[in-house]
């Protein structure tokens, strides 16, 4: 397995912020099976952090935990500025909740779940209803105010959810796979929504299964399996643990191929296809230099590709792909 990344900056580099969600030597069992054994977390605030790992891993165990739904066994962790045993009231005042599944009444209309969750943040009335109207209108279901939440898309169900979470102005925001069953057009609507949030300064912890979308909203991801983490960073770092890039150049001619291929020495050869394979890591520097070679040979490429790993290179190599017999969403 590939040594870990540990913790160093947000994606765009610079010296560690400071963490709106911080853990040291998080545990938690339930009888004879230990789902987190003792991880470590600093998300700093205004970024989104992405836990990923296969189910059972402890993704839903740590939200619970962080959220104050569930005690830890043992260590110590600070939300939004507050010790999680110690000031948990605190704690559920500066964050907001989605979790796998909807907590939308179909019975109501979205207004009316809206001015609900109001009530339960004990809003005033003239202000429950000005955030409601703000909020629907943020999220596009202010033409669907007045209908039953039950004729809602998923989707719009989703967005529900997150405008619900957000009544209270958290600071801090658990989304526990929030787009679990939505089409790729919702997703992409989910993730739009996301960004938005993090733009106002809201701090995102995320948890999924669809690597593409950590991938596309994360400032940083850790990879959770047997209740450890398993490897940490930004995904640039997470993709460089994993070996298998290349360059792959394709030539029709084949005295150009010859060419390039002394003057690429160590390039796999596929004389067959007059294809030529050069280990790397896709950066620009090591295209650079192949580019220069191949210019000093006087010798052009009809097909240049870059080839580099993905995170679901990344999760396979961690995880081994496969789930753990714990589900922890049962508890």
């Amino acid at each position: 397995m590939p040594s870990p990344v540990m913790p160093t900056s947000k994606r765009s580099g610079g010296p560690q912020r400071p963490a709106a969600v911080s853990a040291a030597g998080l545990r938690k069992s339930y009888g004879d099976k230990t789902v987190l054994d003792g991880i470590d977390l600093h998300i700093p605030a205004g970024s989104v952090f992405a836990l990923l790992g296969p189910n059972g891993a402890g993704k839903t165990t740590t939200v619970k935990i962080l959220s104050t739904l569930v005690g830890a066994d043992d260590g110590r962790a600070r939300v939004a500025g507050h010790d999680i045993a110690t000031s948990p009231q605190a704690v559920r005042a500066a964050i907001g909740v989605t979790g796998q599944f909807s907590a939308v009444d179909g019975l109501i209309t979205g207004e009316e779940n809206m001015l609900l969750m109001a009530d339960l943040h004990h809003l005033s009335r003239r202000e429950g209803r000005r955030v409601t109207a703000e909020l629907l209108e943020r999220f596009g279901l202010a033409d669907a105010a007045g209908k039953p939440a039950s004729t809602y898309s998923g989707g719009m169900k989703r967005r529900l959810d997150i405008a619900m979470t957000l009544v209270g102005g958290p600071r801090v925001i658990f989304l526990d796979e929030p787009t679990t069953g939505l089409d790729p057009r919702a997703r992409h609507n989910m993730w739009a929504v996301v960004r938005e949030l993090v733009t106002g300064g809201t701090t995102v912890l995320l948890t999924t299964q669809y690597l593409e979308e950590a991938d596309e909203l994360a400032d940083r991801i850790a990879v959770l399996t047997d209740g450890r983490i398993a490897a940490e960073g930004t995904p640039e770092e997470l993709k460089r643990l994993v070996p298998g890039g290349h360059v792959r150049l394709r030539f029709t001619d084949p005295a150009a191929y010859r060419s390039a291929a002394g003057a690429l020495r160590g390039a796999a050869r596929d004389d067959a296809a007059l294809t030529l394979s050069i280990p790397g890591d896709g950066s620009q520097r090591e295209l650079r230099s192949v580019l220069d070679r191949l210019d000093s040979a006087g010798v052009e490429a009809d097909e240049l590709t870059v080839r580099t790993p993905d995170l679901d290179d990344v999760f396979f190599a961690l995880t081994g792909g496969t789930d753990q017999p714990f589900e922890e969403t049962s508890r």
